[in-house]
C-alpha cells in the first residue's frame, strides 16, 4: 500500500508500549509515536483541543523522555520508525535537541522522524522561565540553529534567542540532511511553519472533510514557498473502519496515517492484528 501507517503509543503503560511496538515492527507498521511535555503544571488555562467540554491534560499524565525510551525501543526492533509526536524543542538548548535526535537516528540506523510543536501550554513555559508569546519565533530559531549543527563543520549563530561563537558539532545524523523535520499543529502559524521549515506536518484528530482542508492549506503554502507539494509528508490521525477509509485517505493526498485500532491497553495486540489486516500491512 502507498499509504503509511503509524500509531501512537504514549496512552500506553511502557511495558505495553515496548511489546505493541515490537509487535507492530514485525506486522509491517511503518511508525510509533511518543508524546512529550517537560514537565506538567498543577493548574493550566488551556486545553489541546478544541470546545469547551475538553478538559486540560491532567498534571498526573506520564511523560517518559522520548529520546531514552525511542533508543530503547529502537534495540527491541528493526525496521520500524520512531517519532517524536511532538517534542517541545522552544523548551531547550538546540545543543540539547540535536544531540538527542542525532543519538537516536544513530543507534537506530536511521530511523529517527522528528515531529515537534510549538506547544500550547503556556504554564509549562512559564515553569521554566520562557516567554509563552515569543515560542513560534525561538522554534524557528532553534530549528535553524539545528539545522545547521547536523550539516556543517563549524557553526557561529547570533540571533534573537540563542549566540555562539564557533563550535564543531559531531558525529551527524545517519539521515542526510537531517532526520525527517514534521510539524505539529493545526494553526496557520504551524501549517506555515510545516511549509516553510519542514519535511512534513502532522496533525491529530482529523475527519475527512478537515483533513482535506488541511492538507488543501498545506499544498497553497508550499506553493507560494516555492517547494514541490509533492515532496511533502502529510500525516495526521484520523478515523478507519474499512478499505475504503484508507483509499479516501489517500485520495485526500495524505501519506501517513496515525491510528490507534485499539479502545484499551489489554486490547492493543489484537487491534493491531486487525488493523494489519484490514490495510494488509506486511512485513
Amino acid at each position: 500500500m502507498v499509504l503509511k501507517v503509524g500509531i501512537p503509543i504514549g496512552d500506553l503503560d511502557p511495558d505495553v508500549a515496548t511489546r505493541v511496538t515490537v509487535e507492530a515492527d514485525g506486522a509491517g507498521f511503518e511508525s510509533v509515536w511518543l508524546p512529550e511535555h517537560l514537565v506538567m503544571p498543577l493548574v493550566t488555562g488551556r486545553s489541546p483541543f478544541a470546545g469547551p467540554s475538553h478538559q486540560p491534560i491532567p498534571p498526573e499524565s506520564a511523560f517518559p523522555e522520548p529520546f531514552a525510551m525511542l533508543a530503547f525501543l529502537a534495540a527491541r526492533t528493526s525496521r520500524i520508525g520512531l517519532a517524536t509526536h511532538v517534542y517541545n524543542i522552544g523548551l531547550r538548548h538546540p545543543f540539547t535537541t540535536a544531540r538527542a535526535v542525532t543519538t537516536l537516528d544513530i543507534v537506530s540506523a536511521g530511523r529517527c522522524l522528528f515531529g515537534v510543536g510549538a506547544s500550547w501550554l503556556a504554564e509549562e513555559w512559564n515553569a521554566v522561565g520562557l516567554d509563552f508569546a515569543g515560542r513560534g519565533r525561538r522554534v524557528d530559531e532553534a530549528i535553524a540553529v539545528c539545522q545547521r549543527l547536523w550539516t556543517e563543520d563549524e557553526v557561529s549563530h547570533h540571533g534573537e534567542f540563542f549566540s555562539f561563537d564557533g563550535v564543531v558539532f559531531e558525529p551527524k545524523p545517519v539521515q542526510q540532511p537531517w532526520p525527517p523535520i514534521l510539524i505539529g499543529g493545526e494553526s496557520t502559524a504551524a501549517l506555515r511553519r510545516g511549509a516553510t521549515l519542514g519535511n512534513g506536518w502532522i496533525g491529530m484528530g482529523h475527519d475527512f472533510e478537515s483533513g482535506a482542508r488541511q492538507v488543501e492549506q498545506l499544498r497553497t503554502l508550499l506553493t507560494d514557498a516555492g517547494r514541490d507539494p509533492h515532496d511533502f509528508e502529510y500525516c495526521l490521525g484520523g478515523p478507519v473502519d474499512s478499505e475504503r477509509d484508507i483509499a479516501r485517505w489517500e485520495e485526500i493526498g495524505v501519506t501517513r496515517l496515525i491510528v490507534s485500532p485499539w479502545a484499551r491497553s489489554r486490547e492493543a495486540a489484537a487491534g493491531l492484528e486487525r488493523f494489519a489486516e484490514l490495510a494488509g500491512l506486511h512485513a
